[in-house]
């Protein structure tokens, strides 16, 4: 398949690379592997600015709404159904488009992932509410007994991590840093099948920050309040851990001000996608346009063509 390519259109949330997406896959005549983590999951299409019924319509989409609320699903799940699903593409098509702007998904599908286990639910579940009924500093003390290395490095802050950490600790028995050392051995081996090529979108500072801005104002317009008040019963659920719904719970639950929280989720919003370009500044590979560079894209496409 070393004739095949794999065009990954990468850029931080709110930048346009949903309709450069879908003229680009039109051109190519091929179709699009979404690789947002939460547009995935059913239910949760305004709050994650998922492709509309009409986009949808106009070129075929993987990975958008084909996942219920309650499903367990993580970058190593998605590398593997992303190498499968472009195995059987590929076949009839010379091309295919991710695009999205999950880093750690884009990684693990053009750099390959640790191969860690993937949790069982009564670990999860114990480690979860040990969160709730303990907090995160007793935790932390265990995870530093348990994996002092990971203990280094780890975002003391990020819950989520620490607590994954500890999932993978208790239930294999080994620390999570010994999975994490296979990296750089993967990192050699992780070649593909088919070449990819990788165009970054940007955009001036203000113009990306007015662009969400503005997004953010559209879901509210389109009823993002009403479709988290449907989703509410299910908010500790980790699919629905995530800016937009968030901050909509606090309204619902009376903590904040519908005005409060439209303005921490356009600043929580951006900070995000300060943490994508960051992310991905440090990828050489990377080819970076202005989203209305439409015909120096194409170019830089037709070079890798064959």
């Amino acid at each position: 398949m070393q004739d095949k390519l794999l065009i990954v259109l990468l850029g931080p949330t709110a930048v346009g690379k949903t309709e450069l997406a879908l003229n680009l896959a039109e051109r190519l005549s091929c179709p699009i592997l979404n690789c947002d983590s939460r547009q995935i999951y059913k239910q949760m299409q305004i709050g994650t600015a998922s492709p509309t019924p009409e986009q949808l319509s106009r070129v075929k989409h993987y990975f958008v709404g084909e996942l219920d609320l309650d499903e367990y699903y993580s970058a190593a799940r998605y590398e593997q159904e992303v190498l499968t699903l472009a195995t059987n593409l590929f076949a009839r098509h010379n091309t295919l488009i991710l695009s999205g702007g999950s880093m750690m998904y884009i990684d693990a599908v053009c750099k390959g992932i640790d191969d860690i286990p993937t949790v069982d639910t009564i670990t999860r579940d114990t480690l979860k509410q040990r969160l709730v009924s303990e907090g995160l500093d007793t935790l932390l003390e265990e995870l530093r007994i348990l994996d002092p290395e990971h203990y280094k490095t780890v975002d003391r802050h990020n819950a989520k991590r620490v607590v994954h950490a500890l999932e993978i600790c208790y239930m294999t028995g080994k620390p999570y840093s010994s999975f994490l050392s296979r990296r750089t051995l993967r990192a050699g081996q992780s070649s593909r099948p088919f070449r990819i090529l990788k165009i970054g979108l940007e955009r001036p500072r203000q113009d990306l920050f007015d662009r969400i801005n503005a997004r953010v104002d559209l879901m509210i317009a389109q009823g993002l309040l009403h479709e988290a008040s449907t989703l509410y019963p299910y908010r500790q659920l980790n699919s629905l851990n995530t800016v937009g719904y968030k901050e909509m719970f606090k309204v619902l639950e009376g903590t904040w001000q519908l005005p409060l929280a439209i303005e921490r989720m356009k600043k929580n919003t951006r900070v995000y996608a300060k943490k994508q370009m960051t992310w991905f500044k440090h990828d050489t590979d990377i080819h970076w346009y202005s989203p209305d560079s439409t015909q120096e894209i194409w170019q830089e496409i037709q070079k890798h063509l064959k």
